[in-house]
């Protein structure tokens, strides 16, 4: 009989009712003491190490949880912490927030600069954002933190096997940003040593495996990174741990070879993005190394075709025999905790799904019937019927969404006139400043919204009443800003749980769940709906909410919508044909909200992409189709819109200047984008690029509590000023208020309008000097 290994990457943190962000949020109001939060975090450990114990699996992983990122973690435990963080001597964790949040209230740190935050950005193509790494030429690094050391032997006093898990050094670096534009791999030879610290200790715990993950692997690197992988892991082995190699989210193609051949005991490879690549690496792999096959899906909600599993594994089992691991793609971050606690999902579609807990059972019933077929036999005859009934089931194909797609016109994706030709018509109707200022779309969801919100889902609360509560609190957002002087208005989203929930909660093809919640950062977590079938629009949106708003201000208010892409990304997507196609059934669904919202009297209509990037490949290769088709979505969504009205669309953290060709090739009116956390460096790619169109920078970080100063946005716009002309500008936060409170809100916004009427100044000021 084979005897199969069962592990995970890694397991979701936020709990399942989310107690770490209850938990955080509580200690960053000065509810809860560091020790308080600390046992909620034992206690979240426990409970998920327990479940994968009693699942079956051989070993928990520990080094996953983090109370804010794992790569912030990673920063502490390599003593990197940018020096402005060293401030008052103050303990591990609070530094740890600092880096996270920034420092609220305009302190200063000990180097004498503004306590900003640590920029964030997406891991790799998912919706995790990261803390990044700043790192320079004199960087050092030391072992600085127990953090790690001390859960393991938390997890081993309860009993479990430990595999511990790292980000590989390797990855560390390729994430990190160097401020002084140094080369980040002249820095492996200074980091490999602290790694092998960190080796060493564990091995001295009698901790069983090491993962350390290396998922750049499955990108296109540059020769010079390739070849530091042998140096470095050849030294990494030296300490005598055990070490599982782990890559994820991409294929390995040309690095297939070297990944097999590095120093290591084991290999983890994505087997669900990658399931082509299986057999190769079975091949490659010395037979003495074991080879961790991530078979079932850790980014998606679907379950588990075994039965296709078991084949594809058929010829892997023949050449590994027993140094076979089974486990998931990656980390369980990704999904949401279990399905025990949606009880009112609808009840076909929960039979066609698997979240985390689900997920390790999957894991279990694989193993069984490789060990033992017999045995496992009626469950998987109880997986079959499941995957049989969604494929046959009439609820999931709609014919007339399908006929109305295949017959678009071929100009169906394409504006009318060209941006120049908008411009002139768009500038007259709106009459605005130069340095327009307006804000990305939400305004602070206050105790009295929320609780609102709960009262009409559970029925406490009629529609009627309900309305007229969200009424109040738009009229309300509406006279704020005029009062603050701003120049484009919103309605505020009161009436939205979330920027991409909401909208599926309104289309057909969509479910929700109670309790799946993702984390995105931090203590944000978000709740995507499941999309498994074909999507259509069954009734107007946003509409009467946009003209109640305008309707109390003669300033154009902005209609408020969410592009394909970024509903798309979002979601748990249906598996069942190309993801795309999806978004063009998104995309003539939100085309139709475009048009009915200038129908009533909405002169600026955003349709917001901030996922655009994120869905970008991680092969070179597959980015142009998907680039290609994703603009394609988004023009189809806004093309609909009349010449004089004008289309925005906001991005976030992300690279951008790789993909500006095809951020140009939106051809929206206006972009605005996340740049504040990089002090303006993303905007450089525009400027360069000479980006056509208009655009918004972000001066204002809304991810951390700290009200910038007047004069802090006004370096920022100069900045901008600088890169692209101010014909062009405008100005406003790098995202939604919506996390914020109204009274950090009001003061920011405050001095952002100071600001951009100081612009105004200096560029009247500018103009006889430039005419002559």
């Amino acid at each position: 009989m084979k005897k199969i290994h069962t592990h995970i990457p890694g397991f979701p943190r936020i709990g399942a009712q989310r107690e770490l962000k209850t938990a955080l949020e509580r200690h960053w109001r000065g509810e809860s003491t560091a020790e308080e939060l600390a046992e909620v975090g034992r206690t979240l450990r426990s409970r998920h190490w327990a479940a994968q114990r009693d699942a079956g699996l051989d070993f928990v992983t520990v080094g996953d949880f983090a109370f804010y990122d794992h790569v912030a973690n990673h920063i502490q435990l390599f003593g990197c912490e940018p020096a402005r963080f060293h401030f008052r001597d103050e303990p591990a964790l609070a530094r740890y927030f600092t880096l996270a949040r920034g420092r609220s209230g305009g302190e200063r740190c000990g180097c004498g600069q503004e306590g900003a935050a640590l920029e964030m950005t997406k891991w790799f193509d998912t919706n995790y954002h990261y803390l990044v790494p700043e790192l320079d030429a004199d960087t050092r690094f030391a072992l600085a933190s127990t953090r790690l050391f001390d859960e393991v032997a938390e997890a081993q006093a309860l009993g479990h096997a430990v595999k511990a898990t790292l980000i590989g050094p390797l990855t560390f670096l390729w994430l990190a940003k160097a401020t002084d534009g140094s080369c980040r791999l002249d820095l492996l030879d200074r980091l490999l040593p602290v790694y092998g610290e960190v080796l060493a200790r564990l091995k001295e715990q009698g901790v069983a495996w090491v993962q350390i993950e290396e998922p750049i692997l499955g990108l296109d690197l540059p020769q010079a990174w390739r070849s530091a992988f042998e140096t470095a892991y050849w030294q990494l082995n030296q300490a005598g741990a055990q070490l599982l190699l782990a890559t994820y989210f991409s294929p390995l193609e040309e690095n297939l070879s070297l990944a097999c051949r590095l120093p290591v005991a084991g290999l983890h490879v994505d087997g669900v993005r990658a399931a082509h690549e299986l057999v190769s690496v079975a091949d490659w792999l010395p037979v003495h190394k074991v080879l961790s096959a991530g078979v079932v899906d850790g980014r998606n909600i679907w379950r588990t075709d075994l039965d296709a599993v078991l084949a594809t594994l058929a010829p892997v089992l023949d050449k590994r025999g027993g140094r076979l691991w089974l486990s998931t793609s990656c980390s369980l971050l990704h999904v949401p905790y279990s399905l025990a606690a949606e009880t009112a999902l609808d009840a076909e579609v929960e039979s066609w799904l698997a979240f985390a807990h689900e997920k390790l059972a999957e894991l279990a019933l694989l193993k069984t019937a490789i060990e033992a077929p017999g045995s496992a036999a009626p469950a998987l005859a109880a997986t079959r019927a499941a995957l049989a009934s969604r494929r046959a089931s009439p609820r999931v194909r709609d014919a007339a969404v399908r006929a109305r797609l295949a017959a678009l016109p071929a100009d169906a994706a394409q504006r009318k006139s060209p941006f120049a030709e908008r411009r002139l018509l768009q500038g007259a109707m709106l009459n605005l400043p130069p340095f327009p200022t307006t804000t990305i779309g939400s305004f602070p969801q206050t105790p009295d919204i929320r609780a609102a919100r709960a009262a009409f889902r559970r029925g406490a609360l009629d529609s009627a009443a309900y309305e007229a509560a969200m009424r109040a609190e738009i009229a309300q957002a509406i006279r704020r800003q005029e009062a603050l002087g701003l120049d484009v208005l919103v309605h505020g989203e009161a009436e939205r749980n979330d920027m991409v929930e909401y909208f599926g909660e309104h289309l057909a093809g969509f479910a929700f769940t109670r309790h799946g919640w993702v984390q995105s950062y931090g203590s944000r977590c978000v709740k995507p709906p499941v999309i498994w079938g074909d999507v259509s629009r069954p009734a107007p949106i946003t509409v009467d909410w946009a003209r109640y708003a305008q309707g109390l201000t003669e300033k154009p208010v902005k209609g408020m919508l969410t592009g394909p892409v970024t509903i798309l990304q979002w979601s748990f997507v249906r598996d069942d044909q190309p993801r795309l196609d999806t978004a063009d059934q998104i995309a003539l669904a939100m085309r139709d909200e475009v048009d009915d919202l200038q129908r009533a009297g909405i002169a600026i209509v955003q349709i917001d992409e901030p996922a655009l990037r994120e869905g970008l490949p991680l092969r070179q290769s597959r980015q142009a189709g998907y680039l290609d088709r994703a603009v394609r979505a988004f023009r189809l969504t806004a093309a609909v819109a009349r010449d004089a009205t004008q289309v925005h669309t906001h991005m976030c953290y992300a690279e951008f200047n790789d993909i500006l060709p095809q951020i140009a090739a939106l051809d929206a009116d206006v972009i605005t984008i996340e740049t504040s956390r990089s002090a303006m460096a993303l905007l450089d790619g525009f400027g360069d690029f000479r980006y056509p169109n208009d655009i918004g920078p972000g001066v204002y970080d809304i991810h951390s509590p700290r009200v910038p100063g007047r004069e802090d946005m006004l370096a920022l716009l100069r900045r901008a000023r600088a890169v692209i002309p101010a014909e062009q500008l405008w100005v406003n936060p790098d995202c939604g208020l919506k996390t914020r409170g109204w009274d950090e809100t009001e003061s920011a916004l405050r001095n952002m309008v100071a600001a951009a009427h100081q612009m105004r100044r200096e560029a009247n000021s500018r103009k006889p000097l430039e005419a002559a």
